[in-house]
């Protein structure tokens, strides 16, 4: 069972506000790597959902093409984020790299997360444990925004890894 497409929708529609928030009043390097995020997590999305719904081989090229733009986007916000001096932003980023390549391994090389899955488990946690601690600090600064963010997309992440483990048969919640 996954989650039911309204909760999954909500957070998107969230998500593309956070985006336009930071289009209009954040920094630059906030709106890149906000729209970016957002659109690799479509594109990764429509890409997990291929199996039930497969893509022409046209539609595939534009996926890629659009997660090579998307992945240069987040390199180019992670400069800026370090040249501003802002290490919680930097932090941030750098950690949600980390989660979407545990997301990535575990689409593609399914047989391997599977053989080492309490490895696989507690690296999730531990990355998830350090972006809960950085909502954590964003809220004891102050930085209400930036906290709701990273809420917001640890909902997500943490929906899309639940559905990714259902769909394995891994993880046997109702």
């Amino acid at each position: 069972m996954t989650f039911p497409v309204r909760v999954h929708a909500i957070i998107f529609a969230l998500l593309a506000c956070n985006t336009v928030y930071y289009s209009v009043a954040g920094r630059f390097s906030e709106a890149l790597e906000s729209v970016a995020w957002y659109v690799l997590l479509i594109l990764f999305l429509l890409e997990t959902a291929r199996a039930r719904y497969p893509l022409s081989p046209r539609a595939l090229i534009v996926i890629h093409g659009l997660r090579l733009l998307a992945t240069l986007a987040i390199l180019v916000s992670a400069v800026l984020y370090v040249r501003e001096q802002e290490w919680l932003d930097a932090a941030n980023l750098f950690l949600w790299v980390a989660v979407v390549a545990l997301l990535e391994i575990e689409v593609r090389q399914p047989a391997a997360v599977a053989a080492h899955r309490k490895a696989y488990a507690v690296a999730a946690a531990l990355l998830y444990a350090a972006l809960g601690v950085l909502i954590v600090i964003w809220l004891a600064r102050g930085e209400w925004m930036d906290a709701w963010d990273a809420t917001l997309w640890l909902a997500a992440f943490g929906a899309v890894g639940l559905d990714l483990l259902r769909a394995e048969g891994a993880l046997n919640i109702v």
